[in-house]
């Protein structure tokens, strides 16, 4: 049986992909940096299930996911991201994923996980799912406005609105910081607003992003 672990971050990848391995000695577990490299090995070797990271370079997790299972639908997709925002598990499950679970869960929910979708199950992690089942507005995203957002443009929108220094979207994004005020002035014209905080407001006003959820300044 063969895991593909898709991470764009080395330390992150090689550090789950050990606990892998010690969890169930009986699989084998492949690395992959981004979503071309998981395209390649997803389609020369046999796989059982990919754990996808969201926020990759390039193509973002979701969109290798739904190339992936045009290409290979009977494979089996487990989302395993930072990212814990309602749109975002949508958009994953919509494209085909078996599963969500944010990187602030337990070896034990990531090991229930694994083994629960392996076995042909659904698995959304508890406060996911409860959040999902309560909110189903937000999980949607109904505002017009964010219908028409690429994946990296929701991720770098959600970013912001949190507070997230775009130094530090960056560097998590492997861009430029130039990249990411580009993408700020295209999000403000593409969502209609006309600065930093209306983009924020909206963001909260549509459930994306809690006030608790905000960085401190």
């Amino acid at each position: 049986m063969k895991i593909l672990l898709v991470d764009d971050h080395a330390v992150v990848r090689q550090g789950y992909a050990a606990l892998l391995r010690v969890l169930l000695p009986e699989v084998q577990v492949i690395e992959a940096c981004d979503g071309e490299e998981a395209m390649a090995k997803a389609l020369e070797v046999a796989l059982s299930l990919v754990i996808m990271d969201v926020g990759l370079p390039g193509i973002s997790g979701v969109e290798t996911t739904r190339r992936l299972l045009q290409r290979l639908p009977q494979l089996r997709v487990l989302f395993f991201s930072m990212h814990d925002e309602l749109p975002l598990v949508r958009q994953a499950l919509d494209a085909g994923a078996a599963g969500y679970i944010t990187k602030s869960s337990s070896p034990e929910v990531l090991l229930d996980a694994v083994r629960r979708t392996l076995a042909g199950h659904a698995y959304i992690e508890q406060p996911l799912a409860i959040q999902l089942a309560r909110n189903p507005v937000a999980a949607n995203a109904q505002d017009p406005r964010l219908q028409g957002m690429t994946q990296r443009e929701f991720e770098i929108f959600v970013m912001l609105a949190k507070g997230t220094p775009a130094r530090l979207i960056a560097e998590r994004l492997c861009i430029s910081g130039k990249t990411v005020s580009n993408y700020l002035t295209l999000l403000k014209s593409k969502l209609q607003v006309s600065s930093h905080a209306e983009l924020v407001h909206l963001a909260i006003d549509t459930g994306i992003v809690r006030v608790g959820d905000r960085a401190a300044s």
